[in-house]
């Protein structure tokens, strides 16, 4: 019981990571129409701006904000610089822009840090482990819960109970009638990119303690994060909430569990050879699944 309570919380942990990562996506995908490949540079960007913070001040409370701001100023000068080029044109032309962007945002931080991996301490304050009874959980892993539950409510509340997210929510659909009431739509698009870079960075330098900060760091998640868009439907902040749960929870109990099932049916190597390819593609066969009964996601709309 305490094993499954504990990869539980770890996958909830993952869950709300990826959320961060798919709430700032889903809404320039399914608001803007733009297909963001480079989203996971901002990750990236977000976590090194934090870890140079915190080298630099020897404190990771400072290096909060130095990611949030790296983040968001990379992420609106991506979109007046180049994404707002791409509103009107084909998704494939997307693609290949920021795939480009990728390859740019990569050899820039090669050349700034080099090569080698930046290593981020966890605060000593959040370092220890808190007893819930039957094990002891790492307090900074529950602060990435708590984190990640706070900015889900606040994001909530900003899309669906302030203006501005009344004019995202209407610029989406109807952009023309939006701008006929004087409402400048781009600098509208242009907050809304990076509100969704602030809060990948923010994902990044909260995975900074727990990974190595690496080049090309961003692209290792941005797979899983276009699979919790498309399973919790484009545009939707709940979708994408939702949509991470459930993926975090199922990648993290699958790689938990699965070994220990098979090692008890077959051969030790054949088990975990077999145990690690399923639970490779253990959240895809999730997603088709979800496409078949939703074909257009758990909450196609906003939430």
């Amino acid at each position: 019981m305490a094993l499954v309570l504990e990869q539980l919380l770890n996958g909830i942990q993952f869950g709300v990571m990826l959320f961060l990562l798919a709430a700032g996506l889903t809404l320039v995908f399914g608001i803007m129409g733009v297909i963001n490949l480079a989203h996971g540079s901002l990750y990236m960007v977000g976590a090194y701006a934090a870890a140079l913070g915190a080298k630099l001040t020897g404190s990771f409370l400072l290096a909060i904000p130095c990611g949030l701001v790296a983040a968001g100023l990379a992420g609106m000068a991506l979109e007046y610089i180049v994404v707002r080029r791409l509103y009107a044109r084909d998704h494939l032309d997307q693609v290949l822009a920021t795939f480009g962007l990728i390859l740019f945002f990569n050899q820039a931080i090669i050349l700034l840090f080099g090569r080698q991996p930046m290593f981020v301490q966890i605060p000593p304050l959040l370092s220890g482990a808190l007893d819930l009874g039957l094990f002891a959980y790492p307090v900074y892993r529950l602060c990435i819960i708590l984190a990640g539950l706070a900015c889900a409510g606040g994001l909530f509340l900003l899309i669906q109970r302030t203006r501005l997210g009344m004019l995202v929510r209407a610029g989406a659909t109807h952009r023309d009638m939006v701008q006929a009431l004087g409402v400048d739509i781009r600098l509208l698009y242009t907050i809304l990119f990076g509100l969704g870079a602030v809060l990948a960075g923010f994902a990044g330098l909260m995975a900074g303690p727990l990974l190595s900060v690496q080049v090309g760091m961003g692209e290792q998640i941005l797979i899983l994060t276009f699979v919790v868009v498309v399973i919790g439907g484009l545009g939707s902040v709940a979708g994408a909430f939702w949509g991470a749960l459930l993926v975090g929870l199922v990648d993290t109990s699958l790689r938990a569990f699965l070994p220990q099932i098979l090692r008890a049916l077959m051969n030790g190597s054949e088990a975990d050879a077999l145990a690690g390819g399923i639970s490779a593609m253990g959240v895809y066969l999730v997603m088709a699944l979800v496409l078949l009964v939703r074909p257009k996601g758990l909450f196609p709309a906003y939430g």
